[in-house]
């Protein structure tokens, strides 16, 4: 049996045993356990007959909002607010516009610290209670780990969706999930757009890339299905994305309207699979791309406003019977064909369900009710929605307990979520060469090593920066590592056992990374290659002593880093995905 065909069975064998696992209520990671959910059916259905038509609009927004409280931001956040939105707090937005719920940014200043987003999140619960059919808000964010996340240290930072391909462990994935659930929920945010579903299969794609499992689509599969059952045993709702699939582009849907190329049949076999393992799994949200894929859809839509898409395939083909939310509608892939005043009504007509943060709340308010009143989209077709997102409020256990400090200290970054993140990242490292036995380090002989390379921004603001971490981290270990800006790394590199350069992104052709490294190589001195994020960097740089994947820079990754370069670690990692002319999917050295 081939490497690939053994991995996929253990996968798959893996996954069923870990979904399985998940279904109960324990969370089975600190000391949270998900609430018992309200069972749905009659007594959301009472809800939904109680409400307006205007409250019925409301939840299905999902908005942004500035500040660190519900009801006392700083002066800049509520001015913002105010010009947004006509009011100055969050707490007031929820009230006028009854809204579904909140999503969480950094930059909207919601995410200080752990204490603060449960405080945020409890006063905008009290503001959703106290007015209209009194329904709790659904809180959510993007917490996928790795290169994206909102909320960092004290938090538990756990490896990313590619870290975790490469270690190939659905027992991992579910349980990096199920650590991640479990502090989100004490924070009081329950819905995670996370885990991402696509099937990177481009690597020039400037939009996913790391956020995937990987390449192939019966692992990614696998482990998403696993992260599924993590996510949702721990009480938050998992969100399987970018539905159809996200994988084959060069366009960032953020800046653009991206097209995939692949036949229908590609489509069965690449990019289906992943989210057929989600809705299987039981997952209970979907996100929609902003994605023209003419094999599905020949309108040139985007997937979000695509009816054969949304409601043809996912719906029908698929099965899903739960929420499908739109990915943000501030993102220019849904905003080209259509302006913002139409772009909500279409994405319900298409069969979405939840509105992600529109640029103009009160347009898109505003546009919906109107379509409701002119008989464009009937009443019934809004009930549908808001019937869904109540029961996945209720199957959540959102009309229970708000969230407390002491929650949030019995759960958040507690020392067992630490040690887990830090043994989870153990197997993500990937060795790809080590051709003349450089590795291990002998810590034992305190080397002295230079580490230089890119520092990039941390994901969240509290890690890095990455050379000074990788240098104290192998100092920990018994070397004597000193990280340098690139500008002095070649005039330092004499009389250094070995200079490590950390890699970002490597474009193609010349660039100051490859002037860097072959520089360096030039000198006579060993240089180890540390690919920090896409795993492609190898393949447009000269060959060096070793080379390395780490799949993201956070602090947990380039510990990892370190344990597998003093060889405290084996490493164990093998690539998710094939590097061009250089590596094929599965390789790893140990």
């Amino acid at each position: 049996m081939s490497y690939l065909a053994s991995r996929r069975n253990l996968l798959a064998a893996a996954a069923v045993a870990a979904v399985t696992a998940a279904g109960g209520g324990s969370a089975a990671v600190g000391a949270h356990r998900a609430p018992s959910p309200r069972p749905p059916g009659r007594e959301t259905r009472r809800l939904l007959d109680g409400m307006s038509l205007a409250e019925k609009v409301g939840q299905l927004f999902v908005s942004r909002a500035y500040g660190h409280s519900a009801t006392d931001p700083d002066p800049a956040d509520a001015e913002q607010n105010l010009a947004l939105f006509g009011v100055r707090t969050a707490a007031e937005l929820v009230a006028r516009y009854h809204l579904g719920g909140i999503i969480y940014f950094a930059w909207a200043h919601n995410t200080r610290t752990p204490h603060q987003i449960a405080a945020l999140s409890a006063g905008l619960q009290e503001a959703a209670l106290a007015t209209g059919p009194r329904i709790p808000l659904l809180l959510s964010t993007d917490q996928e780990h790795g290169i994206i996340a909102r909320i960092g240290k004290p938090a538990t930072l756990l490896p990313g969706a590619m870290a975790l391909g490469a270690a190939g462990s659905t027992a991992d994935a579910e349980r990096a999930a199920r650590i991640a659930g479990a502090e989100l929920a004490a924070m009081g945010i329950r819905q995670d757009y996370a885990p991402v579903a696509d099937v990177n299969v481009n690597p020039a794609n400037p939009v996913i890339g790391v956020r995937s499992f990987g390449s192939d689509p019966q692992a990614v599969a696998a482990l998403v299905a696993a992260q599924v059952g993590g996510y949702q045993g721990a009480g938050v709702a998992a969100t399987a994305k970018h539905f159809p699939g996200h994988g084959d582009t060069e366009t960032d849907s953020h800046l653009g309207l991206p097209v995939i190329r692949h036949s229908r049949a590609q489509w069965e076999e690449l990019d289906e699979p992943p989210f057929r393992a989600a809705v299987r799994a039981g997952v209970d949200a979907v996100m929609t791309a902003h994605i023209v894929f003419p094999a599905l859809d020949p309108s040139g839509d985007p997937a979000t406003l695509s009816r054969p898409i949304v409601t043809g395939i996912l719906r029908e083909r698929l099965g899903f019977r739960g929420v499908v939310v739109t990915d943000a509608l501030d993102m220019a892939g849904v905003r080209q064909k259509y302006g913002d005043e139409r772009v909500p009504v279409l994405a319900l007509l298409a069969g979405c369900d939840q509105l992600l943060n529109p640029p103009d709340l009160p347009l898109a308010y505003r546009s919906v009710l109107a379509a409701v009143e002119s008989g464009e989209l009937s009443e019934a077709r809004v009930d549908e929605s808001v019937l869904r997102i109540l029961e996945l409020k209720s199957r959540r256990g959102l009309f229970g307990a708000l969230p407390s400090e002491a929650g949030v200290d019995a759960v958040v970054g507690v020392p067992d979520h630490l040690a887990a993140a830090d043994g989870i990242a153990a197997a993500t490292t990937t060795l790809l060469a080590n051709p003349t036995g450089l590795l291990p380090f002998d810590a034992g002989g305190a080397p002295r090593l230079l580490v230089t390379g890119t520092d990039p921004v941390s994901p969240t603001g509290t890690t890095g920066p990455t050379t000074a971490v990788l240098a104290r981290e192998l100092t920990a270990l018994g070397c004597r590592a000193t990280a340098v800006p690139p500008a002095r790394a070649v005039a330092a590199a004499a009389g250094q056992a070995a200079v490590l350069v950390c890699t970002y992104n490597v474009p193609e052709g010349e660039s100051a990374q490859r002037a860097l490294v072959a520089d360096l190589v030039a000198t006579g001195v060993p240089v180890v290659l540390l690919a920090v994020r896409n795993p492609y960097d190898p393949a447009r740089l000269p060959a060096c002593a070793a080379e390395l994947a780490t799949y993201s820079w956070t602090d947990v990754e380039m510990r990892a880093a370190a344990r597998v370069l003093t060889g405290a670690v084996r490493p164990s990692g093998r690539l998710p995905v094939p590097v061009p002319g250089r590596y094929p999917l599965g390789h790893g050295r140990s």
